[in-house]
């Protein structure tokens, strides 16, 4: 049918909103006809996974933007850059690395940018309202803005989330449209355990698990009945968007799409039904680490950005304990998190226990880690997923619990009951 622009999208592409306006259009409508789409429509907020330095292209594609006047039209958070803006000289980075990406954070906030630098946006007071039509960049971001909040985003890449925010205007595709909405496979809780579902350590294996069984569609589960913290959720987002490309998932009762069973479904029948069982959690939960032996060099925790909520349970469990002197114990989390966790005395503890503190960035989107650490212990399922491809090292997955003990003890200690229960 070919793509029918408006008089305003027009302007764009004529250069009457300028020369940046006119090239930010230009890739979108290139990249609406590579979906074959009709039309265009508005968007009111953006969260920019663009500041992320992968090299000097992506310096240089933020710097032209910046030089030909580009302004963002719309709200626009920051996701994680490549750098701890002021905090990068305490670890590897190279200094022409720190530079560039340096450069580039201040293009994109040149731009009318929020600097967020944070993968947890909803964490931050620009947290957009359901139904509420966005394009965000950042795989975890994007599932929790769907699914939890029921705000519309396709999964949008990196460099072409920017345009989005420049022009307000995105393809009308995939999940900003209702009909695509939709669940697709049915996941029911069999037979889990209320010790584990009362875990932390539950959730990000849960999504795990769903982006393996549903990669490409929009799964529903059933089977819970307590409440799913916005913590929670945030777990289960970023496996689910890590092993698989899952942007929306349903949780019947809890998600606010999901009141029923057959509004998930849109009164249709699932694909599937699948039963997620104990024996499947526990395979799931194995997969999640690589490493073998009791080797640990580091902890990380906050993948995505701690809240500051998981520093309120963190502080407590740290008080009158010591890392290991050759771990190194890390957090990373946003900003504005960390400047709260501090007021709220939060941070004191993880300072008495020898812990580190990250902010802007993470290990797995900046080279900040030196070369002898082999060994990692995380209580992310996305991290866990990513670390061995990404920085060519063992991972262990635990609970909060074990990444504690472990960095206490100076090497890997799991607590493993819950998961044979």
């Amino acid at each position: 049918m070919g793509l029918k622009l408006t008089p305003g999208d027009r302007a764009f592409l004529e250069g009457e909103e300028g020369p940046a306006g006119k090239m930010a259009m230009s890739i979108l409508v290139r990249m609406a006809n590579v979906f074959d789409v009709d039309r265009l429509m508005d968007i009111s907020m953006a969260h920019v996974d663009s500041p992320i330095y992968m090299g000097v292209a992506t310096m240089e594609y933020a710097e032209r933007l910046a030089s030909l006047g580009a302004r963002v039209r719309v709200p626009s958070t920051l996701n994680v850059s490549g750098v701890d803006e002021h905090g990068w000289e305490e670890w590897s980075v190279p200094a022409e690395v720190a530079e560039n990406a340096r450069r580039q954070m201040a293009a994109y906030v040149s731009m009318g940018c929020k600097p967020t630098w944070t993968c947890a946006p909803y964490q931050t007071e620009t947290r957009p309202e359901f139904g509420q039509q966005i394009a965000s960049g950042e795989s975890s971001a994007i599932c929790f803005f769907n699914s939890v909040i029921g705000a519309r985003t396709e999964r949008y890449p990196d460099l072409l989330d920017i345009c989005a925010a420049i022009t307000a205007r995105v393809p009308a595709r995939g999940l900003h449209l209702s009909e695509n909405r939709k669940g697709t496979v049915h996941l029911v809780l069999d037979g889990i355990s209320d010790e584990l579902l009362d875990n932390d350590a539950f959730y990000p294996v849960l999504g795990y698990l769903i982006g393996k069984l549903e990669p490409d569609g929009v799964p529903v589960v059933s089977g819970f009945e307590a409440p799913i913290s916005d913590d929670r959720h945030k777990a289960i987002c970023a496996g689910a968007a890590s092993s698989g490309a899952v942007a929306l998932y349903h949780i019947v009762g809890h998600t606010p799409e999901a009141g029923t069973l057959g509004e998930a479904f849109h009164n249709e029948a699932p694909q599937r039904t699948i039963a997620v069982t104990m024996d499947a959690i526990l395979k799931a939960y194995l997969e999640l680490s690589t490493a073998r032996g009791d080797q640990l060099d580091m902890v990380v925790l906050g993948s995505p950005h701690y809240s500051v909520n998981e520093f309120k349970i963190l502080a407590p469990l740290l008080d009158g304990k010591h890392c290991h002197s050759d771990v190194t114990f890390l957090v990373t989390c946003s900003r504005a998190v960390r400047m709260i966790a501090t007021e709220l005395g939060y941070l004191a503890p993880l300072e008495s226990f020898g812990g580190r503190i990250t902010v802007d960035t993470c290990p797995l989107a900046s080279p900040m880690l030196p070369d002898h650490i082999q060994s990692i212990m995380t209580n992310s399922a996305k991290y866990a997923y990513y670390t061995p491809g990404l920085l060519n090292a063992d991972i262990a997955f635990g609970t909060l619990e074990d990444c504690i003990r472990s960095a206490v003890d100076g090497r890997i200690e799991r607590d493993e009951a819950i998961w044979f229960s």
